[in-house]
């Protein structure tokens, strides 16, 4: 059975992460999608209200498994048999990123492959910094996110929840 881990903080979840779930629960037998705690970004969702919100639209994929986790994503990796980690890229910012995060992840453990898939195009400028920045000078962010955590999104960023 294939297994990979799709890590990310997911605050928000957007439009572009359930992409890359999509197709990532179309390549691979089993996908971990785990809500990371990244210590380094000020979250406006506990870890626990981000891996609901995963749960719900992708409730509909029998083959993704939704978790938090508080560590490294290889030590995922490792306890759970899996050896490839999925990542999005969107741009050269991005590649980066990801390079480096995959030089870490090779030194750790060299078995744990990482696979990086582009987004459509609809979802190349999509982030969740810029979907808080919308919300927060009152745009629609249909388009971005989805509808069904749309509210949930909206009145957390606004306070109203």
């Amino acid at each position: 059975m294939s297994k990979a881990v799709y890590p990310g903080s997911f605050d928000p979840l957007s439009n572009g992460h359930l992409d890359i779930i999509k197709r990532a629960s179309r390549i691979f037998d089993e996908v971990h999608v785990v809500v990371s705690i990244n210590v380094l970004k000020k979250s406006i969702f506990t870890p626990e209200e981000r891996m609901e919100m995963v749960k719900t639209v992708t409730s509909n994929l029998n083959n993704v498994v939704v978790r938090v986790y508080d560590g490294l994503v290889v030590n995922y990796c490792k306890e759970n048999n899996i050896n490839v980690i999925v990542r999005g890229m969107r741009n050269y910012s991005d590649y980066e990123n990801e390079f480096s995060l995959f030089q870490y992840n090779r030194d750790i453990d060299s078995s744990i492959e990482t696979v990086l898939l582009m987004p459509t195009t609809k979802n190349q400028v999509v982030s969740s910094s810029a979907i808080k920045e919308l919300v927060t000078f009152g745009c629609d962010i249909t388009k971005y996110v989805p509808k069904e955590i749309k509210e949930k999104i909206v009145n957390r960023i606004k306070g109203k929840e």
